[in-house]
């Protein structure tokens, strides 16, 4: 097996500085409340204080330095073969509302980045969506001429920069990839340089809504604002059900250096061979950092290990020589009906807003969300509002069955989970270094070894919905298969929707 780093930092986590905004600790009124400092709640909290709103920022960890800080950080209007489908499922107009918002999201980001003077190591280039199955051709030229058709500058080709040949491709002008850590800290300083306010290591636990609105944090500060946004990529608080349309999944991520003449020239992606991805940044002395993402899998299912394996030999047979610097995993929802939910948190919400669902897109789809959320507090109306809006409901037999089979999944987990016999009988029985669900004075209890073979252990029952937590050893994580959220070892909240710790257990 290829040789794959030790830590698990992301490049860009790596390469900028950490932050220090303080926690929360007294009580404050303000226009906007917004939850999460990632790609989507930055960008709103920047284009409100930028309209001469009062905006603050409330996050559970640091700025930048969740899915945003993990993410491939391709921002294009390219999403696999999103086109053809919206096509069939929304009409020309839907696919065409699409098109134009994200497309005006990749030219945002550009024009903020020169705007600011934010050194992002923004590039342009062509994104493709290819196969290398002869089988696939005839939906990738479809999609050609869907995204053609809805405005994008997308052509069918059968040649790539790829060091392999591709059976078909669609090719769109004008996309851009950068660093989104560099682009978000300089975002968040203008943020405060504009009056508005950041605050780190504060959880959120609470809102109630109404006129104005309240929210709670976990040491009991709160904010007074007249208006809140959701921001936390899988969503706190779900009044509006959305637990039932958002399917998490993990995706793995492998990066090392190539000389700049092996540089594909471009951004790459296929669903086939369980999904790849492939793109580069600048590296030092002239060279490229390729970025190879794939190995899709249900939190708390599959062996993050195994999948690296699989992910770093791919890389290694194609881009022979490449000695690998970086490994990490990230983290998406897809929604069932194949756009993202970005407006109104519920059906009877007057000023709560929420963002999510964004299916792996999270750059363009985040700062489209900031976009349309600023201008909904603003009592403005996008044209593509109702295209995002949460509330919207399922317009085909297909959308309807992708949601029955995230619910089946659900369910399986929910029930199955605690059918199911455990492989581990005993505490004793879990090597050091490792962790297993284990039955304890008639409980269920998730159990990690450290390296000591000291035990850890914390109830088996996720604080979102109660599921059953699974060990991810390759991460040395407890993980939820229903919702995505992620526990430490010692059972603190790595990632929501979860926002309370898993209880400690006496073994």
């Amino acid at each position: 097996m290829t040789h794959l780093p030790d830590s698990h930092e992301s490049y860009w986590m790596d390469t900028t500085p950490g932050t220090s905004h303080p926690a929360l600790a007294t009580d404050l009124e303000t226009d906007v409340a917004v939850i999460g400092a990632g790609v989507a709640g930055l960008s709103t909290a920047w284009e409100l204080a930028r309209a001469g709103l009062g905006v603050v920022v409330l996050e559970a960890d640091r700025v930048a330095a969740g899915i945003t800080g993990y993410t491939t950080a391709k921002v294009s209007a390219l999403h696999t073969l999103v086109y053809d489908r919206l096509r069939r499922t929304r009409g020309a107009d839907g696919a065409g509302l699409y098109a134009r918002s994200q497309q005006d999201a990749v030219e945002h980001v550009a024009a903020t980045a020169a705007r600011l003077g934010i050194d992002c190591d923004l590039e342009r280039g062509p994104a493709y969506t290819y196969v290398r199955d002869p089988a696939g051709t005839d939906a990738v030229r479809a999609e050609a001429r869907a995204a053609a058709e809805a405005g994008l500058a997308a052509s069918y080709v059968e040649e790539t920069g790829l060091p392999f040949p591709v059976a078909g491709a669609v090719r769109v002008e004008d996309q851009a990839q950068f660093h989104p850590r560099k682009y978000l800290l300089g975002l968040a300083a203008d943020l405060l340089a504009q009056g508005g306010q950041v605050y780190e290591r504060t959880r959120v636990t609470g809102l109630r809504e109404g006129m104005p609105c309240r929210v709670t944090t976990e040491n009991g500060a709160t904010v007074t604002a007249r208006d809140v946004v959701v921001a936390t990529h899988y969503p706190v608080f779900d009044r509006s059900l959305l637990f039932a349309k958002l399917s998490p999944h993990r995706e793995l991520v492998v990066a090392g250096l190539v000389p700049a003449d092996r540089d594909p020239g471009g951004m790459y992606i296929t669903q086939e061979e369980n999904k790849r991805s492939v793109r580069t940044a600048p590296g030092p002395d002239g060279q490229r950092l390729l970025i190879v993402t794939g190995e899709t899998f249900l939190p708390g299912t599959a062996d993050a290990d195994e999948h690296f394996g699989k992910l770093a030999d791919w890389t290694v047979r194609h881009f022979p020589g490449i000695e690998l610097s970086y490994r990490w995993a990230a983290q998406d929802n897809d929604p069932t009906d194949t756009v993202a939910c970005v407006g109104p948190l519920h059906p009877a919400a007057r000023h709560a807003y929420v963002a999510t669902g964004f299916g792996g897109w999270g750059m363009s789809g985040g700062v489209m969300a900031g976009r349309l959320l600023s201008a909904l507090i603003r009592g403005e109306k996008p044209e593509w509002a109702g295209l995002y809006d949460p509330g919207r409901l399922r317009s085909t037999v297909r959308e309807g069955t992708d949601f029955l089979k995230h619910q089946a999944t659900v369910g399986r987990h929910f029930v199955g989970d605690r059918l199911r016999t455990a492989h581990t009988d005993a505490v004793d029985d879990i090597p050091p270094g490792g962790g297993a669900v284990v039955r304890v004075g008639g409980r269920r209890c998730a159990v990690y070894r450290d390296e000591d073979g000291t035990p850890h252990a914390v109830s088996a029952r996720c604080t979102h919905m109660g599921c059953l937590v699974s060990f991810n050893a390759g991460e040395r994580a407890w993980e939820c298969p229903c919702h995505g959220s992620r526990f430490g070892v010692d059972g603190a909240v790595l990632q929501g929707p979860a926002n309370r710790p898993l209880e400690r257990r006496d073994v």
